[in-house]
């Protein structure tokens, strides 16, 4: 295919806020008065996943924040820092950037970024509650008996002997009776180089955080999240695990959509909105 040209990137110019080590993280900034919400998106992905659920959201005064975590999309992409737990420290240190850690915000992370935001949640007491979009219970060393055979299965594919028109031609159909921008959001994944297209997340920082995802067992995290947690499935795989987060949170709900797709904030965000506006409604409540 010739005729479909690679998506620019149009919304909001990203804020550039440090972390703890000086890296910059691309922060996509909406005002608003009432409490915030901050977004979070998984593995090798973007922001910009998260913009049709920003803007429901903001819609109703509520600002937000749509993170590119380290190594991501548009943030710096320094050599080390690249792990579940970095992550999660890189959000306390963003909460205290944006000024918002008297606020208690809403966290939400999709896939990857779900067990971030547990995590997150877990470390640092000044957030409000979370949403886990089909991720948070996601350990791979149940899985994989050894690191090596989990990366031999889920290393990215290399992209560089595609020309671009070629990706393009490939990821369109998959989102063509998606919300609009879906396109846009998933090539921001990746980047044009010198004629090729390459994964915004480098390949070793890539292995560096499915590391951690095989090494750390989100279980144990679960009894010192003292917040609401909404936990947002997508499909049906992950029933047993889920419910076993469901019983060991100390607050939790979980909705099931055994046939949205794993991005189901990109596929379905009035969807997600609303069930990040009851999640709010939790946290409102235990603040009485």
């Amino acid at each position: 295919m010739t005729d479909l040209q690679w998506p620019a990137d149009t919304w909001l110019a990203p804020a550039s806020l440090p972390t703890a080590d000086g890296t910059a993280l691309a922060v996509r900034l909406l005002p608003g008065d009432a409490r915030p919400f901050v977004l979070i998106h998984g593995l090798a992905s973007n922001a910009l996943l998260w913009r049709a659920v920003a803007l429901e959201l903001n819609g109703r005064g509520h600002p937000v924040a749509c993170v590119d975590l380290r190594g991501h999309g548009r943030s710096e992409r320094p050599a080390i820092g690249h792990s579940t737990a970095a992550a999660a420290d890189d959000l306390g240190a963003l909460l205290t950037a944006l000024g918002w850690q008297d606020r208690r915000p809403v966290l939400a992370g999709q896939s990857w970024g779900g067990n971030v935001v547990l995590r997150a949640a877990h470390d640092d007491s000044r957030w409000g509650g979370v949403a886990a979009v089909d991720g948070g219970w996601i350990h791979l060393g149940k899985r994989f008996a050894s690191f090596e055979s989990c990366w031999e299965q889920l290393a990215p594919p290399d992209m560089s002997e595609r020309k671009p028109d070629e990706v393009m031609g490939w990821i369109a159909p998959m989102v063509a009776d998606w919300p609009g921008g879906a396109l846009e959001a998933i090539a921001g994944n990746l980047e044009v180089v010198d004629g090729q297209v390459r994964n915004r997340l480098s390949r070793d920082h890539h292995r560096s955080i499915l590391h951690s995802l095989w090494a750390d067992d989100p279980v144990d995290l679960y009894p010192g999240v003292q917040v609401p947690v909404h936990l947002i499935v997508a499909g049906t795989s992950a029933s047993p695990d889920v419910d076993q987060a469901v019983a060991a949170l100390p607050d939790a709900s979980v909705s099931w959509h055994p046939q949205a797709h794993h991005d189901i904030h990109l596929q379905q965000p009035t969807v997600v909105a609303e069930h990040l506006f009851a999640l709010l409604a939790q946290v409102e409540g235990s603040d009485l």
